[in-house]
């Protein structure tokens, strides 16, 4: 009966230490070289692959609060962005008489931005809340009333179906999520 005998790797391409031991090669200088921005890890919302912001309909504005990890050394610009919104409006006569009623009007995009300094991310992670900016009321023109000579004011947005960007920029680079409002 034949014992086989497990050999040694084949360490042969690594250099002699001084003991005479192979040294292995260090990855410390290759990840000090490199720029910040690639150090970054993978931005995520904490609590799972599902996670997510909260959302919060405040009448003409929509509030965004989350926790992000994986964030670096940096600081943070936070933008939230909704599409498909859409206002509801009252027409006001030039003598001041509300017409009954209200009219419905798809808004632009809504954006509101956040910046973040880098001292308030804790080991990578970071609490944030962010909202849009309300639309310009009332609205120039009032397109949605019987002519121009009247006032077109926004009473509320509606934010229904609509859908949420989050940028999350830090070191140059930017990370996108988006969800349904």
């Amino acid at each position: 009966m034949r014992i086989n005998k497990t050999s040694r790797p084949n360490r042969s391409w690594l250099p002699m230490g001084a003991a005479g031991s192979y040294a292995r090669p260090s990855v410390a200088p290759l990840v000090e070289g490199l720029e910040p921005r690639f150090l970054l890890s993978s931005i995520h919302f904490k609590g799972g692959p599902k996670a997510g912001p909260t959302f919060r309909d405040l009448g003409l504005v929509l509030q965004a609060s989350g926790a992000l990890s994986g964030l670096g050394n940096e600081d943070v610009l936070i933008t939230l962005t909704v599409e498909g919104a859409s206002a509801s409006t009252t027409c006001t006569s030039p003598g001041g008489n509300a017409a009954p009623g209200q009219n419905k009007h798809d808004l632009g995009p809504l954006e509101g931005v956040v910046s973040i300094p880098a001292s308030e991310i804790k080991n990578g992670n970071l609490n944030f809340t962010v909202a849009t900016v309300a639309p310009t009321s009332p609205i120039p023109g009032a397109p949605g009333c019987p002519n121009p000579n009247w006032t077109e004011t926004i009473d509320d947005v509606d934010f229904t179906g609509a859908t949420a960007t989050i940028a999350v920029t830090q070191g140059g680079q930017t990370t996108y999520f988006t969800f349904p409002v």
